[in-house]
């Protein structure tokens, strides 16, 4: 007996998920060869190699059924309150649906690529709700809802990264035809979906000093506004890319383009950052899994020299380490996720953020030695792309990286263990 017990509405809630996505999902992937976008032939279907590299037509077309589908059934909004339609899940449930999908491999129903799934990554909408005004809200979550209204996150520059603090975009207070605003100037890079999007994030200081968290603001820059230029798409380990440098060059917008406190725009970013890196951290645990599955699996039936691999302590003991760590790794991410269900955002932030980036930095670094190990289990056919095992590390390396590296999150760890942090 597991030491966490999910609750049964929890897993009931999985076998749910599954009878959908045999009903609708695996027939969708099945039809149109649809299926070019999971097999060997995915990141050559996935990408318009002529188009700056971006995510081909097909594929995003498929990805918008997708979620028309799983939005009909109930299942997309399910993170959400249910004055959205959606079902009052659990930060539990949510990490313990998203292990669940990641551990059943490559598919339509769950592609972590670009945060896809049947069950909806909504982050945005809840940030709205919790700091925006009751304007805002009226205004931009339905719109949300409706994929009307989709933004980036502009907090990254290109001479400032893991320190949010310091940065060159800036914000001055301007008037403009007689209405109060701001002028906007700097840059950002790493700002994923703007492709598509209508609107940009973009976190500048209007006070205060680099290295201050007070001063900074969250402003909902859109991407037609005179003086926004999108630049280069850069190219990744994992294709295709969505991911470009964006300028801004005196870019007015009205005083009420704020998502927040104008002097705490940064408690928008930890908001976003908590909630994504546990949620991550069950994916990359669920991805993690499947690949030392895949592998012991393979395992008993490989049989080179007339008897299985898995007869070998040389394949069996990497195989041993890795799901011990995969079940250690899960209960802390379930009591974590547990313990983020009893408590305001505020509180999260102050007594839990050491232990989600625990989970996080963690699970990522076990997925990439699992997808490592499992093409070395697999042999030459584990290094091709006939299998998903250099897919999944190409995926999942960068979040060694994203929101937070994984150095910056065992500082995070670090400050609170020897006593800097929360003194």
């Amino acid at each position: 007996m597991n030491p966490f017990q999910i609750p049964r509405e929890i897993e009931d809630y999985l076998a749910e998920l599954d009878a959908f996505i045999e009903a609708e999902i695996k027939p969708l992937q099945s039809q149109d060869d649809n299926d070019r976008f999971f097999d060997h032939r995915r990141e050559h279907a996935r990408t318009d190699w002529d188009n700056d590299g971006l995510p081909s037509e097909d594929w995003e077309a498929l990805l918008r059924e997708m979620r028309k589908r799983a939005d009909a059934a109930g299942h997309f909004r399910y993170a959400l309150p249910e004055e959205f339609d959606g079902k009052n899940g659990s930060h539990l449930a949510m990490a313990r649906i998203r292990e669940h999908l990641a551990h059943k491999g490559l598919g339509l129903h769950n592609d972590l690529q670009n945060e896809s799934s049947i069950v909806g990554n909504l982050v945005q909408p809840l940030m709205v709700r919790d700091f925006g005004t009751d304007e805002q809200k009226a205004d931009f979550i339905p719109k949300m809802l409706k994929g009307e209204l989709r933004w980036t996150f502009g907090l990254t520059e290109e001479d400032h990264g893991s320190d949010a603090t310091w940065m060159d975009t800036r914000a001055v207070r301007q008037d403009k035809d007689g209405k109060p605003g701001w002028l906007i100037n700097g840059n950002k890079m790493w700002t994923t979906g703007s492709h598509v999007a209508t609107h940009c994030m973009v976190f500048a200081r209007h006070a205060g000093e680099d290295g201050d968290a007070k001063g900074i603001g969250c402003f909902l820059v859109p991407y037609d506004a005179e003086g926004v230029e999108i630049g280069e798409y850069l190219w990744t380990f994992n294709m295709p890319t969505d991911h470009p440098k964006v300028k801004f060059t005196n870019v007015w917008i009205p005083e009420d383009a704020v998502l927040g406190d104008p002097d705490w725009g940064l408690a928008c970013a930890q908001h976003f950052v908590h909630e994504n890196r546990i949620r991550q951290a069950a994916s990359s645990l669920g991805a993690a899994q499947y690949c030392i599955d895949e592998s012991v699996k393979y395992a008993n039936e490989r049989k080179p020299f007339g008897k299985p691999l898995s007869a070998n302590q040389a394949i069996q003991f990497p195989l041993v380490e890795l799901h011990t760590e995969a079940a250690m790794l899960r209960q802390l991410i379930y009591s974590v996720s547990a313990a983020m269900d009893t408590m305001p955002k505020t509180e999260v932030a102050k007594k839990l953020s050491d232990q989600i980036s625990m989970c996080n930095y963690r699970a990522n670094r076990l997925v990439c030695d699992a997808a490592d190990r499992a093409m070395q289990v697999h042999g030459g056919i584990g290094y091709s792309r006939h299998k998903p095992f250099e897919h999944i590390y190409r995926h999942h390396r960068r979040y060694r990286i994203t929101e937070g590296a994984e150095e910056i999150q065992m500082r995070k760890v670090g400050g609170v263990l020897f006593g800097y942090i929360g003194k």
